[in-house]
């Protein structure tokens, strides 16, 4: 005798009426499908569990070991509220936030856009003509692997200390990557585009503008996004050499001052105004190759 797994009757018109399992299933994925908020609050809920099962092993790491030296999560969190609007501890860092922020956005971002405006003409003079590949990139290589910290007591000497050293080791940190994709994006161009252009009647830069700038696009988005990540990685550096205002100088206050807590509160601050900046890049890449699905982030 065969079974059939049922659900309870209910009573239709006065007769009971059984609903098999499989079927109710069918209709609730079918409930899902069409429901319009369970994919987006999917799409908003997936990458916060990684952040939230680390939160709970740090909580949980803090109060086994019973250091005072790391503070737990909600310490950090008392310590980002006073940051931004005061009202905890009323010291000198309190509602200081703005400010510091302010100053460290208009460093990276002035030495991102400097490095972006030389380095991609240049990417694509030298992806494209041989003479001036064969004279600069040999020096670019060899330049290439000098870490930028190693850039720091230059910086120094050349602009002093303030916040000009600061953005010159942006600016160094972001141009490798943008230069080099550049250039990677220039010599990855099919040649049967430049035959067709020429066919055409494109020479000289009209052939820049219409076919080599174009098909390089994919690439020079991808180092700009590489070189805004080494942009808010080196502010902190360049913030450290004596800068007053900063979210690199509140780092190093916080160390000297042994405020751990106000350590790591510049860190999330910093990651979490780069991940938001990035998702800016990453809506321009997305518009700019909205005619070439692949190159989608």
């Amino acid at each position: 005798m065969e079974h059939t797994a049922e659900l309870s009757t209910k009573n239709v018109g006065g007769t009971a009426e059984s609903i098999p399992l499989a079927d109710a299933a069918k209709t609730v994925d079918k409930v899902v499908a069409k429901s319009p908020f369970l994919p987006r609050v999917k799409h908003i809920l997936t990458p916060l569990v990684v952040p939230f099962l680390l939160l709970l092993a740090w909580h949980a790491a803090v109060r086994i070991s019973g250091t005072q030296l790391i503070p737990a999560p909600k310490e950090v969190g008392l310590m980002l509220y006073d940051f931004a609007f005061g009202g905890i501890y009323d010291d000198a860092f309190s509602k200081t936030l703005w400010l510091h922020l302010w100053k460290s956005v208009t460093r990276v971002y002035g030495g991102f856009f400097a490095a972006a405006l030389v380095a991609i003409p240049l990417g694509l003079l030298i992806g494209r003509i041989k003479l001036i590949r064969d004279l600069l990139d040999p020096t670019l290589q060899l330049l290439r692997p000098v870490p930028v910290t190693a850039w720091l007591p230059l910086s120094m000497i050349f602009f002093g200390i303030g916040p000009n050293a600061a953005i010159f080791l942006v600016f160094l940190g972001a141009f490798y990557p943008i230069v080099f994709n550049t250039i990677f994006g220039v010599k990855a161009v099919d040649g049967r585009l430049f035959e067709a252009a020429l066919m055409l009647g494109c020479s000289g830069s009209s052939l820049f503008r219409q076919v080599v700038f174009p098909a390089a696009i994919p690439s020079i988005l991808n180092g700009l996004r590489l070189g805004h990540g080494f942009a808010w990685i080196l502010i902190v550096v360049g913030e450290m050499t004596g800068v007053p205002e900063g979210l690199g100088a509140v780092i190093m206050d916080g160390r000297m001052l042994s405020r751990t807590d106000l350590v790591i509160a510049g860190m999330v601050v910093i990651g979490i105004t780069g991940y938001t900046t990035d998702r800016l890049l990453v809506m321009l890449n997305n518009h700019l190759l909205r005619w070439s699905p692949q190159h989608h982030v």
